[in-house]
């Protein structure tokens, strides 16, 4: 299919609306009506939710862009300007996470509220973009795996079939928007079983950490630091470590004695 929904808006050359952004803004607009949903219970204003939102999505995109541009440095050196030109492509999700937690520390030091509660409000938000998301991957036939010789092993949502070099390969996109579903449908069962604030941000590090390294294990289009040496899954190792330090602290000075409905 075509990777753009309207080409030349207005008629201006290079103007396009591409099915990626359409997708990652469904993604957005479902993931704030959820932390809306979930504000109810977690004792957070749902206009910090709406202010927010408009704060964050700038820096997620500029960090999205930063990252991706740091380790690709060598495709933008002798261009400078490209590195302006997102709408060719190049944002880095990890980056887009990395600037929504400077976002969230800024945001909640300025309304003096608590992170940890803020972020258990927007954590199931963030796993569902993510989810859904990654099926923009699919419409640009980008973020594939491996390649698929074994015809009996050539269907959906094993493998997908990449137009544009005719071959089979491994769907892991589809991996990724599948196992970030299920993370997503954990984390709202076991929520309320949770008596501290601040651990389903914990669950999402470790969980999200163990789902990327593995998928980005399988990627033929990583982002390297060194040959051989992926930087999501150094970035995806550090987020299981941090989470579980993240469950020690908290479990260590944080008194249990909550509700889910007042976090």
């Amino acid at each position: 299919m075509n990777r753009y929904l309207i080409e030349n808006l207005f008629g201006i050359e290079g103007l396009n609306i591409a099915w990626y952004g359409i997708i990652i803004v469904f993604g957005m607009f479902l993931g704030g009506a959820l932390a809306v949903i979930r504000s109810r219970k977690t004792g957070i204003d749902k206009d910090h939710i709406y202010g927010f939102a408009l704060a964050a999505l700038p820096i997620c995109i500029i960090c999205a862009r930063i990252y991706y541009v740091v380790f690709e440095w060598s495709n933008y050196k002798d261009e400078l300007l490209s590195v302006f030109a997102i709408n060719k492509g190049g944002l880095a999700i990890y980056g887009g996470v990395i600037g929504g937690v400077i976002a969230a520390v800024l945001y909640c030091k300025i309304k003096k509220i608590s992170f940890l509660s803020f972020a258990d409000t927007l954590i199931p938000s963030l796993v569902l973009g993510q989810s859904i998301g990654r099926w923009g991957n699919f419409v640009n036939q980008e973020a594939y795996g491996e390649l698929i010789t074994d015809s009996s092993l050539q269907f959906f949502p094993f493998g997908v079939y990449i137009e544009n070099i005719g071959e089979w390969h491994q769907a892991t996109f589809f991996y990724e928007s599948a196992l970030n579903a299920l993370l997503l449908t954990i984390m709202l069962i076991v929520y309320p079983k949770l008596r501290r604030k601040g651990y389903l941000l914990s669950f999402y590090m470790i969980g999200y950490g163990a789902i990327r390294f593995f998928v980005e294990g399988l990627r033929t289009d990583s982002l390297y630091i060194i040959p051989g040496l992926r930087i999501s899954q150094v970035l995806s190792a550090g987020l299981v470590l941090g989470g579980g330090i993240a469950i020690y602290l908290i479990r260590k000075y944080q008194n249990p004695e909550r509700s889910c409905e007042n976090v």
